[in-house]
């Protein structure tokens, strides 16, 4: 237990951290880099290049310092990074690492602001802190292994297929090596995949949501390639696996991870509402409450450029023909002239809040949502304004959380992994 000194002094340091925390965040990545190359194994780089990672980081401290009197507040989050720490391999000795680099980058920053006993309340902290997700993060490793079909660390499998279902989407369907079971997974849920690329020093891990029914004898991803745009270069693994993996080639997965899961205790209506590749935990979702609720009503809404961007259309529309509960809306914002002369697509343009409140069924109701972090801000808002409960509204980002906040009092997501 922190003292009530500890707590009243990290509590002083929140608005400070409010305006120098990506400052101190990008020093603190630097530095430790800088010192131990060895875990640039581990972190995805686009998104330290972005920034995105720093910003994720500035938040958890941020977040950590202002509910430092009671964590439980922030459990939830804790259990969430905890996932991805255990999809990724992080372990018990990288903690002091960090906490090292850390504190030196609140002293850097902040100079004689940073003084003695503010250094040593962080350091209590940051301990403490880090105890919660080593304990978390030692159960979620034992689980992972110790489950049918389980197993520690990364485990090798071969492309038993290599599907084209987009321009841009295309799915691998993995199988063991080694013609072991697999372990099972929650709808909702993504695997880690390790990756070597040609000419390059480090390994890359990236995660992929698992996107076919969690009944099957096989894990499905299906990735976006990421080209390069608007001085964003383009996705280093994503362009590796449309290009250049292929059917008996193998890859290194981690066993399934993630809180992002659909409740299929629940029978009250479900609404899957994803924009882009966030179709693809969707398409998981889907899959499973529609074999293990057959009954309960299921709203899919799905919004992408056009008909060539669409993944999945027919899977979606050949179970909308076989579950008669299932209703299926399809967003098209730049809709080609053979999609119109189709007209096999519900809305020209962009989700707004008036179609959207049209076609959803009801306000009571589970809400599931993924996309782009402007999509996600448009849905978060319109379920707020349709007096959704907030414990109704359940979402997920790729890669490391970003803000829902529009300034109207919405809710701020914090990091994806603290290191």
């Amino acid at each position: 237990m922190l003292s009530e000194k500890t707590i009243a002094t990290i509590k002083s340091t929140v608005p400070v951290l409010e305006v120098h925390g990506t400052t101190i965040t990008k020093r603190f990545y630097e530095t430790m880099f800088a010192a131990h190359p060895e875990l640039l194994h581990i972190f995805n780089h686009a998104n330290q290049k972005q920034g995105k990672q720093q910003a994720a980081l500035a938040n958890a401290v941020y977040a950590a310092a202002l509910h430092i009197d009671n964590l439980a507040a922030i459990l939830p989050v804790v259990k969430q990074i905890a996932h991805k720490h255990r999809s990724l391999g992080i372990l018990p000795e990288h903690y002091p690492i960090v906490g090292k680099y850390l504190l030196a980058a609140i002293k850097d920053v902040l100079g004689d602001a940073a003084t003695d006993d503010i250094l040593q309340a962080w350091a209590e902290a940051y301990g403490m802190i880090a105890d919660a997700f080593i304990g978390v993060e030692k159960e979620m490793y034992k689980q992972a292994e110790q489950q049918h079909g389980g197993w520690e660390g990364f485990r090798a499998f071969v492309v038993n297929k290599k599907v084209q279902e987009s321009d841009n989407i295309t799915s691998f369907y993995l199988i063991p090596e080694d013609g072991g079971a697999i372990a099972g997974f929650k709808a909702g849920q993504y695997v880690s995949m390790r990756r070597e690329l040609p000419n390059d020093a480090y390994t890359h891990i990236r995660q992929y949501s698992l996107s076919d029914s969690p009944s099957k004898p096989y894990y499905r991803i299906s990735v976006k390639r990421e080209d390069g745009r608007d001085n964003r270069p383009a996705g280093k693994v994503s362009v590796s696996l449309h290009e250049h993996l292929w059917e008996g080639d193998i890859v290194h997965l981690s066993a399934p991870a993630g809180d992002f899961t659909i409740d299929l205790e629940d029978t009250r209506p479900v609404v899957l509402i994803s924009g882009g590749v966030g179709l693809t935990p969707m398409m998981s979702m889907l899959h499973a409450v529609v074999e293990a609720c057959p009954e309960r009503s299921v709203t899919f809404i799905h919004a992408t450029t056009n008909g060539d961007t669409h993944a999945m259309k027919e899977q979606v529309t050949a179970l909308a023909g076989r579950h008669p509960q299932l209703s299926v809306f399809y967003c098209y914002t730049q809709p080609t002239a053979h999609d119109k002369a189709l007209k096999d697509y519900h809305k020209d343009g962009l989700i707004n809040f008036p179609w959207l409140r049209t076609v959803i069924p009801t306000t009571d109701a589970s809400f599931y949502f993924c996309g782009p972090q402007q999509f996600m801000k448009m849905i978060n808002r319109a379920l707020r304004v349709f007096d959704v409960q907030a414990s109704d509204i359940h979402f997920e980002f790729f890669g490391p959380a970003e803000s829902l906040n529009d300034g109207q009092g919405e809710q701020q997501e914090t990091a994806d992994t603290v290191i």
